[in-house]
């Protein structure tokens, strides 16, 4: 690519981001606020082209029509992948059209999942197979497995009732913790909360989602339409990954969840789950929420109480098991 000069692009300076964003921009795509780092092909210090990153995700991808066809993609995954291995992610994925994907596909990056509308790819070939080979497997071919994703943002006696409920049901429960730390409380933290607060279920495995159990907040929108719902699609993905790849890994042949009262983009996550499911011959339990003093127990609560008090107060304390309180206790105080 004779002439074409690839530079990290300086996010701080707001001329060089307000440069980027007009490209976007012409491009039909937006700048996402969460972009870490960013490179750019230039033809005569004239951007036309460009690739980001944030964390370990590879987004707003925008090429000038000159340019494609003739490595300027790989010149910039090139670029953000030696970015990104500097910080320490060594996995990468990226989100795309189903049209794109063999473009990254010849760059070396594998498909994980795909619906009509949107296609994840990742830089490792072996990145979902290796995941899976960190889970723990039954002995014995056991009759029902059942799943459960949860964040568990912190851990509530909501999610302690539908564990037991749903560990109740079958014969080995799996719960899976969503990993990416963008929650008001750290992963690691969350994980290990799951696990003191169900040790008394010796059929329930808590096991961390690893970069396959999708979330809303990290799901990129930059390419989407107007029309396009970014809630909807994430789902859609996320449950066709789970249903295609990890329950037939894993042997899961049931799927629970609590019923969702009051957050719309949790409700409409139920809903898809009831109908995609099925194609995968997976079966979806949702379990009633239990109540507190007229409400719903949610993590959603227990988070209001905390920014209200600043502390652990008696409400707190009798919507969460004794694990979380005393965690709480420790990071938080209670009131006087």
């Amino acid at each position: 690519m004779d002439g074409v000069e690839i530079r990290e692009i300086c996010l701080s300076l707001r001329w060089e981001r307000e440069s980027l964003s007009q490209f976007l921009s012409a491009h039909g795509l937006r700048l996402e606020p969460d972009v870490e780092c960013a490179f750019g092909l230039y033809q005569e210090d004239t951007l036309s082209g460009c690739g980001c990153a944030c964390g370990p995700l590879l987004k707003c991808f925008a090429i000038d029509a000159p340019l494609q066809g003739q490595n300027g993609l790989g010149l910039l995954l090139s670029s953000l992948t030696q970015d990104r291995f500097q910080k320490g992610y060594f996995n990468l994925f990226v989100y795309t059209r189903p049209h794109n994907a063999a473009m990254f596909s010849r760059c070396g990056y594998t498909v994980v999942g795909q619906t009509d509308c949107v296609v994840l790819l990742e830089s490792d070939r072996n990145g979902l197979d290796s995941y899976l080979a960190g889970i723990p497997r039954p002995v014995k071919r056991l009759d029902c497995i059942g799943a459960a994703v949860m964040n568990c943002n912190p851990f509530t006696l909501g999610h302690q009732y539908l564990i037991q409920q749903a560990s109740s049901r079958c014969d080995l429960l799996y719960i899976f913790v969503v990993e990416e730390d963008r929650s008001f409380f750290p992963f690691l933290d969350r994980l290990s909360l799951v696990q003191e607060g169900v040790r008394h279920l010796p059929n329930v495995l808590v096991c961390p989602g690893g970069q396959y159990m999708i979330s809303s907040q990290t799901f990129p929108a930059y390419f989407l339409k107007d029309t396009e719902c970014a809630s909807d699609l994430q789902s859609e993905l996320d449950i066709t990954i789970f249903g295609e790849r990890i329950a037939p890994a894993l042997d899961i042949q049931v799927r629970f969840a609590g019923q969702e009262p009051l957050d719309s983009v949790t409700r409409q996550y139920n809903k898809t789950m009831t109908h995609l499911l099925q194609r995968y011959g997976i079966s979806f339990v949702e379990f009633p929420r239990i109540m507190s003093g007229g409400e719903p127990i949610s993590a959603s609560r227990v988070r209001k109480l905390l920014g209200e008090h600043g502390c652990v107060t008696p409400e707190l304390s009798s919507l969460v098991p004794t694990c979380t309180r005393d965690y709480l206790l420790r990071r938080f105080g209670s009131t006087r």
